[in-house]
């Protein structure tokens, strides 16, 4: 068995990697975590540095996550992509082919005061919807099973 997991080493993926050691414990399915990065909206230096800098930090938050199921048994890749994260995690379903893709419930809790939280959901709900979540944007078009696991954060 092949599953796919949406990674990018946020608390919800981090519990994400919880469920699913606990969920396939006795199967050890092939793992496969994809990082998406998306890119800077910007052509100056500064932002190529901010892009590999998040770049790094984000590729060894996922190998360090895949050292971890690898330690557990499972045996377990990284795929790293730039781009658009809808986009680049329904191009790896269909070309990969994964029995599932997994990824985390996001959360829409914002931190702050009153006037931050009220922004934070102005900001989400436009978000929403133009592009819908990745969640769902994926529900609609991945040829395989989805499984979006609920993270508590809400």
């Amino acid at each position: 068995m092949d599953v796919m997991i949406a990674y990018d080493h946020s608390r919800n993926a981090r519990i994400t990697l919880e469920v699913i050691k606990e969920m396939f414990a006795a199967a050890h399915p092939n793992l496969t975590l994809i990082s998406v990065i998306e890119e800077v909206g910007s052509t100056t230096a500064g932002a190529d540095e901010m892009f590999k800098e998040q770049f790094a930090d984000q590729k060894a938050g996922a190998e360090s996550a895949a050292a971890e199921l690898s330690a557990a048994g499972f045996p377990t890749q990284v795929l790293m992509a730039e781009g658009d994260a809808r986009k680049m995690i329904l191009r790896a379903t269909d070309e990969r082919k994964p029995d599932l893709l997994v990824m985390a419930r996001h959360s829409h809790k914002p931190d702050g005061n009153f006037i931050t939280r009220r922004l934070d959901a102005l900001v989400e709900e436009f978000d929403h919807m133009t592009f819908g979540s990745v969640s769902a944007f994926l529900a609609r078009r991945a040829q395989c099973p989805l499984l979006i696991i609920p993270t508590g954060a809400e």
